[in-house]
């Protein structure tokens, strides 16, 4: 039967992607009725703008869209393969047609791929309204395109595509599609399917139509998990180990071992492991966590970041994994304290904005005759001729004696710190 069947040229995806705003499936914040991109769309007002969101949420096809709608001429390049002699062709043909009135616009993906010079090249033409520029990119613009260029573009976020759009995505290719009509496809897991996506319209389509193909000699064709399982050998993880979801990730993996819920910590870490992270940077992370957001209040936290770091480095995937789970869940469990932290920055302050002052001479040291006789080290009072091997003295400069940088908890062992420094300096400190 196969052999009877003509495949079609075109992916599912492409065959299938929507032509008019009518057929588009999602991003109603920005496509809804009389949303801010639609009433641009409709009134025929174009500007310049960048597509920002997750791969599969409909940038290059909002962008074909715009371009069929407005009538315009549409050039489409990748950022990856094209440079600045690409742009500046298109650029002069944008000129040739804007005196025939006729609008040219310029759609690149992944425009955060583009360096500095070559967004620069782009600067005066969208000035001058040559060009409408089209960027699609799943990075934040904020990090990934240039100032100048950001303030000549309107920003649209696009979201990440939910249940009920992916729903009405796989429908619109069963009804419109003219291959898949001729097929008797009898049963479709979509809610594994759904899962596997991602809430990629585009991994949807590609797995979907992966599926059907492993059945065309069947008479009946089932899009089961276990088929789509087959095809896809691994579940897809989103995870862009150089972009915005690694910094998402970790940010969310960091702030719940600081928030103390052990749970939340072992799920991003799961995230990130899954997604292929590399085991060395999220040890790294928590050695610094370790001492910024625990210190003093659980020292054995930094002993065993810096335990787990070696051990991750020695034994390396998929053992690590336990070791950075162990690592994780001890602290989130540990108590916090960011004294420590907060008692270098107000000291590193001080030192950036204050005079260098000079070292008090009793703390110096003087192992030359012309030190001694410069008084260095004079009146030093050594602790361990004292009871409990502590004396009260002055060892900051003595503009900055009132200072005090380290305010310790009353948190785990930092309570016990506390008090030991209330006993030995009493009043002189706030402890």
């Amino acid at each position: 039967m196969t052999n009877q069947i003509k495949i079609p040229s075109k992916p599912l995806a492409e065959r299938c992607r929507p032509r008019r705003l009518e057929e588009f499936c999602g991003q109603e914040k920005l496509l809804g009725k009389d949303k801010p991109l639609r009433l641009m769309i409709e009134n025929d007002k174009l500007s310049s703008m960048i597509l920002w969101g997750p791969p599969g949420s409909g940038k290059t096809t909002i962008a074909k869209i715009i371009s069929e709608h407005t009538k315009s001429e549409f050039y489409q390049i990748n950022a990856v393969s094209s440079g600045v002699k690409e742009v500046r062709t298109i650029i002069e043909n944008a000129r040739i047609n804007r005196e025939y009135n006729k609008r040219t616009i310029l759609f690149i993906d992944e425009i955060h791929r583009f360096n500095k010079a070559q967004q620069d090249a782009l600067l005066s033409s969208i000035e001058k309204g040559e060009i409408i520029l089209i960027g699609a990119t799943t990075e934040n613009p904020s990090f990934e395109i240039i100032p100048a260029l950001r303030s000549r573009v309107m920003v649209y976020v696009l979201e990440t595509l939910s249940k009920n759009n992916l729903n009405d995505i796989l429908n619109y290719a069963l009804e419109k599609d003219e291959f898949l009509r001729d097929l008797s496809i009898t049963e479709v897991d979509r809610d594994f399917l759904f899962f596997v996506s991602g809430g990629d319209a585009r991994i949807l389509l590609n797995v979907f139509e992966a599926a059907i193909y492993t059945q065309l000699d069947k008479g009946n064709i089932k899009v089961t998990k276990e088929i789509i399982e087959e095809v896809l050998q691994r579940k897809n993880i989103s995870y862009d180990k150089s972009g915005e979801e690694h910094y998402n990730i970790i940010s969310a993996f960091i702030k719940s071992i600081r928030g103390s819920d052990p749970d939340a910590s072992v799920y991003w870490l799961a995230r990130m492991l899954e997604g292929g992270e590399d085991p060395l940077f999220i040890a790294r992370r928590m050695l610094i966590l370790a001492s910024e957001d625990i210190g003093n209040a659980s020292p054995n936290a930094l002993v065993l970041a810096e335990a787990t770091f070696s051990a991750v480095e020695k034994i390396g995937m998929p053992e690590s994994r336990i070791i950075l789970s162990q690592c994780a869940t001890y602290l989130a469990a540990s108590p916090k304290s960011n004294a420590s932290y907060i008692a270098i920055e107000e000291a590193l302050n001080d030192v950036r904005n204050h005079p260098l002052y000079p070292v008090p001479l009793h703390l110096r040291n003087a192992p030359t005759k012309l030190m001694q006789e410069l008084k260095y080290g004079d009146n030093y009072k050594y602790p361990h001729d004292y009871d409990e091997h502590f004396v009260k003295e002055n060892y900051l400069p003595k503009e900055l004696s009132d200072k005090q940088y380290y305010l310790p908890t009353n948190i785990g062992h930092e309570k016990n710190i506390r008090e030991r420094l209330r006993l030995l300096w009493g009043n002189l400190k706030k402890y």
